[in-house]
């Protein structure tokens, strides 16, 4: 299976010259560190930064630095740092062309759920709302599993709903699949030494296989 920062490295490998990209909080944070080498892309935080390079070595933090996580992180040339009420303007005018989420849930028609659990403390939404209501391409970074070992991946979301029909593709630790637009979980890599089985027994969600699916290489 895969760990955090290998999902991290392979939604990195969707990332096309020229975008501009917002990283949610947890995995997708990650991504920074795997920008393919030669493409020029402009990583977003809603919470009012553009510009957003790796995650800053010991010597190199600065904490009046932080991302939509609370996490210090480093700047690169040409960086801005703005007020929160132009980033989501930024957001919600469509101007961010690839989102990177984490996901409690998600069900086969692409609804995601990823802001709240009945019962249990939230801060806020934060701007998960806002990004899936904007965004055209949503990537999500999640365990394919939770702790108990119930799919995430499931016919229909079980807690309450963040976006509809938004997400287009995601990356777990067992596999990459694509949310087809007539519904179901298209299975196109799968991490390497997972069996399609396996994947299978963990997947809720109607699942579409191939006669051939790949390991992910990285």
């Amino acid at each position: 299976m895969l760990n955090k920062e290998q999902i991290a490295q392979r939604i990195a490998k969707e990332i096309k010259n020229g975008q501009y990209i917002n990283l949610g909080i947890g995995i997708p944070t990650l991504v920074a560190n795997y920008i393919p080498e030669g493409l020029e892309v402009v990583l977003q935080s809603e919470n009012g930064l553009l510009g957003i390079g790796p995650f800053p070595t010991e010597e190199q933090v600065d904490a009046d630095l932080i991302n939509a996580g609370k996490q210090t992180i480093s700047m690169v040339k040409g960086s801005a740092l703005f007020d929160s009420s132009d980033s989501f303007a930024m957001i919600r005018g469509g101007h961010v062309d690839l989102t990177i989420l984490g996901a409690m849930e998600v069900a086969e028609n692409g609804d995601i759920a990823n802001w709240k659990i009945p019962g249990k403390m939230v801060k806020g939404m934060g701007g998960a709302m806002d990004l899936v209501a904007s965004a055209e391409n949503i990537i999500v970074a999640m365990q394919h599993c939770s702790r108990d070992g119930k799919s995430k991946l499931l016919k229909s979301c079980t807690l309450p709903i963040t976006g509809i029909q938004c997400v287009r593709k995601i990356v777990t630790d067992l596999a990459f699949l694509k949310v087809l637009p007539e519904g179901g979980f298209k299975l196109l890599e799968r991490a390497p030494g997972v069996s399609v089985e396996e994947i299978k027994a963990k997947t809720e969600g109607r699942l579409v296989v191939g006669k051939e699916v790949p390991e992910m290489v990285f």
